[in-house]
């Protein structure tokens, strides 16, 4: 496990760490997991049948997201320093700030990812809905199921098909209801991708483009039906056309999932944000609407920032 998000779990996987998901895909039947799962996001799985096209998906409910106190460490270094931050239900959160602020470090402390780091610990809790994943009963397992990843560099397996990289998450996690297909192009249908691939989807995903492949990794994502998606800059290496599209697919998404956004894009910030939250020295200046933010901070340090002035 790595800095840059290397994880067996259903989170995105990096593609130098197949001897972690190979250990991964060889592990017993986590139905104690799917029972975790379950714990966590307070509802069953959705079923393959439940899942349509993100542009004619029903909206469901995802849960809230509550930082209490959160506080992260690598060794003896303080890098988030109690921060108290809500991300609303079906809502676009934005975490801007300049580099180093503790953006990414607050965001993989979500669904777990910060401990995994050699040295590195969180204190404090994180709530979804008003169940701790900190929690010494919580499977680590389901919350890192529950709560999905997409980092800055996209990272489909690759020597695995398009197919089989939206298909490793159900694999990987045994479930075995449903059609595998059909739960591959429902995926690949609300990650705005399945009418570029569906001719090839027995052709390697790193051959597609740097957009596509960031959507293919959000596929990947999708095909565990998490409740919240976490996003480490996803469209910093992306061209303007692909960042459009992945800014469009955000907008559908959220319909069906909370999610969270580090950026330090202030235009994408605006575009897709109903909320922004702004971090300088691992500490939680001010969150509010983003329009607010953008126009009428309350601090002038947020202003300095989104403005250009800062430092």
């Amino acid at each position: 496990m790595t800095p840059d998000g290397r994880t067996p779990e259903v989170t995105d996987v990096d593609p130098e760490s197949r001897s972690e998901f190979d250990q991964a895909r060889q592990s017993p039947t986590d139905q104690s997991s799917e029972r975790g799962l379950r714990r966590i996001t307070g509802a069953a799985p959705a079923s393959s049948s439940a899942r349509a096209p993100a542009a004619s998906a029903d909206a469901k409910r995802g849960p809230s997201v509550k930082l209490e106190q959160l506080r992260a460490f690598y060794g003896n270094a303080e890098q988030v320093k109690g921060i108290d931050l809500e991300f609303g239900a079906n809502e676009v959160t934005a975490i801007i700030g300049p580099s180093g602020c503790g953006k990414s470090t607050m965001v993989r402390c979500i669904n777990r990812m910060h401990e995994e780091i050699p040295g590195a610990r969180a204190e404090g809790r994180v709530l979804l809905e008003n169940l701790d994943v900190y929690d010494p009963s919580v499977d680590v397992v389901a919350v890192r199921r529950a709560v999905g990843m997409v980092f800055q560099k996209p990272n489909p397996f690759p020597t695995m098909s398009i197919f089989d990289n939206v298909a490793a998450g159900p694999r990987l996690s045994s479930r075995r209801g449903g059609d595998l297909r059909a739960k591959v192009e429902a995926a690949l249908r609300s990650a705005g991708l399945w009418d570029e691939v569906a001719d090839r989807l027995d052709q390697p995903g790193a051959g597609l483009s740097g957009g596509q492949q960031q959507r293919l990794c959000i596929a990947r994502s999708l095909a565990v039906d998490p409740e919240v998606i976490l996003m480490d800059e996803p469209c910093s290496a992306l061209d303007p056309i692909a960042t459009l599209k992945i800014e469009e697919l955000i907008d559908q998404l959220k319909q069906r999932v909370t999610i969270v956004i580090v950026t330090h894009n202030m235009q994408q910030a605006a575009r897709v944000a109903d909320r922004t939250a702004f971090m300088l020295g691992g500490e939680l200046v001010e969150v509010g609407p983003t329009q607010e933010i953008f126009t009428k901070p309350n601090d002038s340090r947020t202003e300095e920032y989104v403005t250009g002035k800062f430092g």
